[in-house]
């Protein structure tokens, strides 16, 4: 297996957070978009994993927006792929 295959299969990983609300949106991203972002729109997606599940779920159930507009953005889209206007 391929250090660029490793890397991919912990992002994986990565995105399962074990919170079924979390799950539902970062892995199917991951899976379907994820290869076909911009790499330095996959290294804001590396950095959105680092964030912690409450700051997550608070994000992505529209209650707040992160202060980071990389990252506001990348939660943005990601919901936009779930709930198009």
């Amino acid at each position: 297996m391929s250090d660029s295959q490793t890397a991919r299969n912990r992002l994986r990983w990565r995105s399962r957070r074990g919170m079924r609300e979390l799950d539902l949106l970062l892995v199917p991203f991951f899976d379907e978009a994820f290869d076909g972002l911009p790499a330095a729109t996959q290294d804001v997606y590396v950095r959105l994993l680092e964030q912690d599940d409450p700051d997550l779920l608070f994000w992505f159930s529209e209650k707040g927006v992160p202060e980071d507009p990389e990252l506001a953005a990348l939660v943005r889209h990601i919901l936009d792929r779930v709930q198009p206007k």
